[in-house]
C-alpha cells in the first residue's frame, strides 16, 4: 500500500495490534467503557447491569468489546442508548 509514496509495513502494524501491550490496554479501556455503562444503566431487574460485560476477540487485529446480555439488551438499548453514550462519553473524555 503506497499513499503519496509512503509505503506502511502491514506486518507490523498486524503484529503491533496483537501485541500484548495493545491487547492489555484495549483490555483496560475496554473495561472502563462497560463500568461507565454499567454505572448508568437502567436498573429494573438488574439483569440488564450485571449482564454487561468487556471483552475482545481477534479480527484482523485486537478488538474491545463491551456487550449486554440479557435478553432485554437489544430492547433497552434501543430505547435508551446506554452503551453507545458509555462509548460516546468516553471518547470525549480522552479528548482531554
Amino acid at each position: 500500500m503506497a499513499t503519496d509514496g509512503i509505503q506502511f509495513n502491514n506486518a507490523f502494524f498486524n503484529e503491533l495490534g496483537r501485541s500484548a501491550g495493545v491487547i492489555r490496554l484495549v483490555d483496560q479501556v475496554t473495561e472502563e467503557i462497560a463500568d461507565t455503562a454499567r454505572s448508568t444503566a437502567p436498573v429494573d431487574s438488574a439483569e440488564y447491569r450485571d449482564g454487561i460485560e468487556a471483552t475482545g476477540k481477534f479480527q484482523d487485529r485486537y478488538v474491545g468489546l463491551v456487550v449486554a446480555a440479557d435478553p432485554k439488551s437489544m430492547l433497552i438499548e434501543s430505547k435508551t442508548g446506554n452503551l453507545a453514550r458509555a462509548l460516546n462519553s468516553h471518547k470525549r473524555g480522552r479528548r482531554g
